[in-house]
């Protein structure tokens, strides 16, 4: 499925992870890792375009002029609970990121989302922001995140997600359409009650062990 202001990652070493978590044998510690390790190459792709500049420096051998990143570090925002999971492997790689906070859960009758925290830098707005949830479901968590996001006067913003259903994203590109999407799947379409079909069930459960 091509769609625009989507990039769906296919290195093969994401669709081999990708494969592993799906099947519902692996265990929670494994997944966790699989995830993390997932995140560590989508960050790749979504950092792509981080603005450089560059300094004067001393290797061993003579002075050069150095590649370094331009401007203030980038903000991580994770949707709780699931979406710590893919915030270890991209602070991995951005260990100077700011990070924020989003508590969301879904109603199991409306499959509306309720917040109940939301914690973020003082200077959002100042910062390119990359929200992450391993699901992009319905897209009624995600939305109502970014919309909280640009409230606080966030501009700069893209999603992460591990997997996504063609619901999920025409609703984030109906309501959010500057979004840009990073996904290592788009699956076939949602179940009657908001689950992603393949999909890998409910993330957070699986990482957690709470089902």
């Amino acid at each position: 499925m091509s769609k625009p202001n989507v990039t769906v990652v296919d290195h093969p070493l994401v669709q081999h992870k990708l494969t592993l978590m799906r099947d519902k044998n692996t265990p929670s510690a494994i997944f966790r890792k699989l995830l993390r390790e997932i995140s560590l190459l989508l960050g790749y792709e979504v950092l792509r375009d981080l603005p450089l500049s560059t300094i004067t420096i001393e290797t061993p051998l003579s002075e050069m002029q150095a590649p370094i990143l331009l401007g203030k570090k980038v903000v991580f925002v994770s949707i709780l609970r699931a979406g710590n999971g893919l915030l270890d492997g991209l602070t991995e790689l951005v260990p100077s990121a700011r990070i924020g906070h989003i508590g969301l859960y879904r109603d199991p009758q409306t499959l509306q989302p309720v917040e109940y925290y939301f914690k973020v830098p003082a200077d959002i707005s100042e910062r390119p922001v990359v929200l992450v949830d391993p699901m992009l479901a319905t897209g009624n968590s995600i939305t109502a995140a970014i919309r909280r996001v640009k409230a606080e006067g966030a501009r700069d913003l893209k999603l992460v997600t591990l997997l996504a259903a063609p619901e999920g994203i025409e609703h984030l590109q109906r309501t959010h359409p500057d979004v840009h999407v990073f996904t290592a799947a788009i699956d076939s379409h949602l179940n009657s009650h908001g689950y992603i079909v393949p999909g890998l069930g409910d993330a957070g459960d699986r990482m957690f062990g709470t089902k």
